[in-house]
């Protein structure tokens, strides 16, 4: 008996060691069994001190460095792990009379927003699919530069620096989905030239033989059915749901019912939804009210205008690049649509490049290769125009002027 029992152990240690041999095995019982190539383990071998995009080195910083602004967990995900976010200035004060929907009714956002409609509230956030690395990257030299004026390279950024006292209340979340950024045992992909599979394969996910499941079709089935042999990629939680996709009109994820219940409180009037999936950094059009559809317009124009003046969008015409007609709406329905219609904020998704891989222009020709400092410089670019923007603009109580 003890014998054949020796005998099943070895032949399953056996067959494991030759899996293993090509791939990288995760099994959590009950949950998860999935498998990656092994060449896909690799990463950049100097990673920058300025790029922190791990769950434990963001919280190690928020631990450590934040020290004008408050850390306080808004939630914990579907896997039990924490929603962290930084909080600067003070909040709204008093509640409005109606709901949101009902303040469109009345013509009168004020009605919903209370007292201090004509507060300033701009809310960042990253990580809502755990595998897109540069905007986690750059969130946290965001919160660098708003604790000590300068990124984490020790690079000044003044304007922020002034504009963080023009604003009257500043939201930051460094990671939305630390399931999905756990799953990924990556802290900075090596660059790989043209090819971008292995960086989509993390972010996305995809078969044992490395091919991936693809966008948009990793879309097609939410939640990910974890009991396949597919590796899921960092874009859903623990329970397997694209938070950017959620079911937000029935029984949401832990992850987008803390991001409501916190929106709902501070009704912020500018988002960002910090994201990576651009050849070129972009921004992208939300599903939003009709009167808000002007005003981002107005906000694309002068992000769009800034990265090209900087030399990081594909031409230096900077009428061609900062042309909102350009841009689509790149989903008929998402969170930030979600949001938009939950609290009346513009919410809007920013699409950094990956510094995994690069592309040529057009398809052809010679690479564009954009530096992990250029990658860094977009995004704080992108935070310094969107606060300047808001700034100037007046925040919803100008973009949507009371009648009262």
């Amino acid at each position: 008996m003890n014998r054949t029992i020796y005998l099943i152990l070895g032949i399953i240690l056996f067959v494991t060691s030759k899996v293993k041999s090509q791939n990288t095995t995760w099994i959590k019982p009950g949950i998860h069994c999935f498998e990656v190539p092994t060449e896909y383990l690799k990463e950049r071998e100097q990673i920058p001190a300025y790029w922190l995009t791990s769950n434990r080195e963001i919280n190690e910083f928020l631990d450590e460095k934040i020290r004008k602004g408050e850390v306080r967990q808004i939630g914990t995900s579907a896997g039990n792990r924490p929603i962290r976010a930084v909080f600067y200035g003070s909040p709204r004060k008093g509640e409005g009379t109606t709901t949101y929907s009902g303040s469109l009714g009345y013509q009168d956002v004020l009605a919903y927003r209370g007292p201090d409609h004509e507060k300033t509230v701009f809310l960042a956030m990253a990580g809502v699919h755990g595998g897109e690395l540069e905007p986690i990257m750059g969130i946290i030299n965001f919160l660098s530069v708003l604790e000590t004026g300068k990124d984490l390279r020790g690079v000044s950024w003044p304007v922020i620096e002034e504009l963080f006292n023009s604003i009257d209340r500043l939201i930051v979340i460094p990671v939305m989905n630390p399931d999905g950024r756990n799953r990924v045992p990556i802290r900075m992909f090596p660059f790989r030239g043209m090819n971008y599979e292995v960086n989509e394969f993390w972010n996305t996910g995809g078969y044992p033989d490395g091919t991936l499941i693809g966008w948009p079709d990793v879309k097609e089935f939410i939640p990910f059915d974890f009991t396949s042999n597919k590796f899921p990629g960092g874009y859903s939680n623990e329970a397997g749901v694209n938070i950017q996709h959620d079911d937000f009109f029935n029984a949401m994820q832990p992850e987008t019912r803390a991001l409501f219940d916190l929106c709902g409180i501070e009704k912020p009037d500018l988002i960002l939804n910090m994201h990576t999936g651009a050849v070129f950094p972009k921004m992208l059009k939300p599903f939003t009210e009709v009167s808000l559809n002007v005003v981002f317009d107005r906000l694309y124009r002068k992000v769009l205008t800034a990265w090209t003046t900087a030399g990081l969008e594909k031409t230096d015409n900077v009428q061609l690049e900062s042309d909102p007609e350009r841009v689509g709406s790149y989903s008929p329905f998402s969170l930030d649509g979600a949001l938009s219609f939950h609290c009346g904020a513009l919410s809007a998704v920013i699409e950094s490049p990956n510094h995994g891989f690069a592309a040529a222009r057009d398809g052809q020709g010679d690479m564009i290769v954009l530096t992990p400092e250029m990658l860094l410089e977009a995004q704080l670019i992108g935070y310094q125009e969107s606060l300047q923007f808001l700034k100037d603009s007046g925040g919803r109580s100008q973009w949507t002027p009371s009648k009262n």
